[in-house]
């Protein structure tokens, strides 16, 4: 059957926010290394899993740190409103793309605003590890 383009039904998407952060390798490894505290308050039981699997565990960590702090950047609230890290998960699918994961305050926060899609891009090398978020919004 065709569509004819005026039966067609137009869902307008926006971009509601970007964000970006950069984080030094070594905070995160200082801090993985000393604060087991630090890890269950910040990561959840998947990443902390995944991060744990890789000899650089500091660079994984840092990575998903970056997509976080990137991520409250890109809804322009930071942590706060309810925004916690621990509620912000960073997995990866099949091929290895990075998503997030919302739960709890966050995840309801998010679904207040009618936000729809959040895309995610992690990079790290040696020293660095940083991330970029975008996400849209359903208008």
């Amino acid at each position: 059957m065709l569509i004819k383009s005026s039966d067609r039904i137009r869902v307008r998407k926006l971009i509601y926010g970007t964000g970006i952060d950069i984080i030094e390798v070594e905070r995160i490894g200082r801090l993985i290394g000393r604060k087991e505290k630090y890890l269950r308050r910040v990561f959840t039981e998947v990443e902390i899993a995944y991060c744990n699997s890789f000899k650089c565990k500091a660079m994984n960590f840092a990575g998903r740190f970056a997509a976080k702090e990137a991520f409250s950047k890109a809804l322009g609230t930071g942590f706060s409103n309810g925004i916690k890290l621990n509620e912000i998960e960073i997995i990866n699918d099949k091929l290895g793309k990075p998503e997030i994961r919302l739960y709890g305050g966050t995840k309801a926060f998010f679904e207040d605003k009618r936000l729809d899609k959040i895309f995610v891009s992690i990079t790290h090398i040696k020293n660095y590890a940083s991330a970029c978020v975008v996400i849209e919004k359903i208008k």
